[in-house]
């Protein structure tokens, strides 16, 4: 993630907007979705529906529980406008102003943990999304990098399949082109 934390200190100068960490998840993923079109599926109990559209849920801790307000057409939008829209929703589901429409729809779920210090989860799918990513926070560790050793900044991702609808493999390929986009950011935004 060190790229992607460059990326962000760059981005934060620019934007009418805070970025964040899970802006850039959100946006990656939706780039991911469109090459890996498979994993933006559903199961609906007796046959797979591959969607047309790429609506990203984002799991919300709210008092009592969970709620995941939809960002619709994820891969359409920028960056700024992911943030914004992610912020107000967020701030919906807490005060309990979230409406139908907002939390229904979603085609993929995004389950973030890593501002509660968690560095790695297993995330249940959302019926009736065929995946969801769960994301732990970044942490420094010794990597080796070039042959030598130095510091690094690491993410953890998880993405849970429903294997009705999507394979090891393919869901092996999305966390590779997930990946790309995150270790070097630019590559999103084209």
């Amino acid at each position: 993630m060190d790229k992607a934390i460059e990326a962000r200190v760059r981005l934060n100068e620019l934007s009418p907007v805070k970025l964040s960490f899970n802006d850039l998840v959100v946006k990656a993923s939706a780039a991911a979705l469109k090459q890996h079109p498979a994993i933006n599926s559903s199961w609906l109990g007796d046959r797979i529906r591959q969607n047309h559209v790429i609506n990203i849920g984002v799991a919300v801790a709210v008092e009592d529980g969970l709620l995941v307000p939809v960002i619709r057409n994820a891969d359409q939008k920028g960056l700024a406008a992911i943030a914004t829209e992610v912020k107000a929703l967020a701030d919906k589901a807490k005060t309990k102003k979230l409406q139908p429409a907002e939390w229904e729809g979603n085609t993929f779920t995004i389950s973030n943990l890593g501002m509660f210090g968690i560095d790695e989860f297993t995330a249940i799918i959302n019926p009736p999304d065929a995946c969801i990513l769960a994301v732990g926070g970044i942490r420094q560790t010794a990597i080796v990098k070039d042959g030598q050793l130095a510091v690094g900044n690491l993410m953890k991702v998880t993405l849970s399949c429903d294997h009705r609808v999507v394979d090891g493999a393919s869901g092996a390929a999305f966390l590779q082109t997930l990946k790309g986009l995150l270790e070097d950011p630019m590559r999103m935004l084209i």
